[in-house]
């Protein structure tokens, strides 16, 4: 039996990503934008964990369908961890597009030479909420660092100036393929880890 799946996402390049990541499972994959879903889920928390489960349960009891969320992010250590769970929302409301935002974090770290000084993370946790409460989370991180210069075609967000470490910093995740992105990255970590999980509640 085939269960709908609701990505609580308007982002594209997510619904592609999690298209890919569960094509195996007995599921059908829709998003908020193919449901009609116009209302916005607060993130008020002050964690990643926080935010995406407060997004799961509201979509899940908004529509009545299971809703997989994620929230996501960079921590730049030279930042203090910043943009953190602000990631999507950096530089609002002057920085408005990816573009945007990435240029703005290189420019904060303009002054920041030495490689080990920017040293960086992208993280994300997984919450998946069934209609009648049950809720279920993973999480996963990719190490890296900030690139001098953005790189890549590939991905979204910050990817073009994250240079990969399991790639020994020769790559940026945007100049990755997307099967290989999808391998280390934090979020498929951590979509990995909620899959595993999910598959065994169905």
């Amino acid at each position: 039996m085939s269960h709908k799946l609701l990505i609580a996402t308007h982002n594209q390049g997510k619904v592609r990503e999690y298209r890919a990541l569960l094509a195996d499972l007995p599921l059908e994959i829709t998003y908020l934008d193919a449901e009609g879903v116009a209302f916005e889920a607060e993130e008020t928390g002050q964690t990643f964990a926080a935010n995406a489960i407060m997004k799961a349960r509201a979509y899940a009891s908004h529509t009545g369908l299971l809703t997989w969320a994620d929230d996501s992010g960079l921590e730049v250590d030279a930042l203090g961890g910043a943009p953190g769970v602000l990631s999507a929302r950096y530089g609002a409301p002057v920085a408005g597009s990816d573009e945007e935002r990435y240029w703005l974090l290189l420019d904060r770290l303009a002054g920041v030479f030495d490689p080990g000084q920017r040293s960086a993370r992208f993280r994300c946790v997984v919450a998946i909420a069934w209609p009648d409460g049950r809720l279920l989370t993973a999480e996963g991180a990719c190490e890296g660092r900030i690139a001098l210069v953005p790189a890549g075609q590939q991905g979204f967000g910050y990817d073009p100036v994250f240079l990969v470490a399991e790639e020994g910093y020769r790559q940026t995740m945007a100049e990755l393929p997307p099967a290989r992105k999808n391998q280390i990255s934090h979020r498929g970590q951590a979509a990995a880890a909620a899959k595993v999980a999910l598959a065994q509640a169905l």
